[in-house]
């Protein structure tokens, strides 16, 4: 998988880091997803899931708009 850009992330410990990204297409059961890939962490918000670790399945998010 290619980059196709960079982009600054800002840590928790509010150190910024630049990261290079590139995008995928996720293909759940939950449905379908084009979403970028850095660390993986917005693909399940993006079909709408969340990840249980102990059962180690999906369940549908509960949205919030703010």
């Amino acid at each position: 998988m290619e980059p196709k850009r960079e982009q600054r992330f800002r840590l928790a410990d509010g150190t910024e880091v630049q990261r290079q990204v590139s995008e995928c297409v996720v293909i759940l059961p939950q449905g379908e997803a084009h979403t970028p890939v850095v660390l993986g962490v917005v693909t399940l918000e993006n079909l709408g899931v969340v990840f249980n670790p102990f059962t180690r399945t999906l369940h549908p998010m509960r949205a919030l708009l703010t």
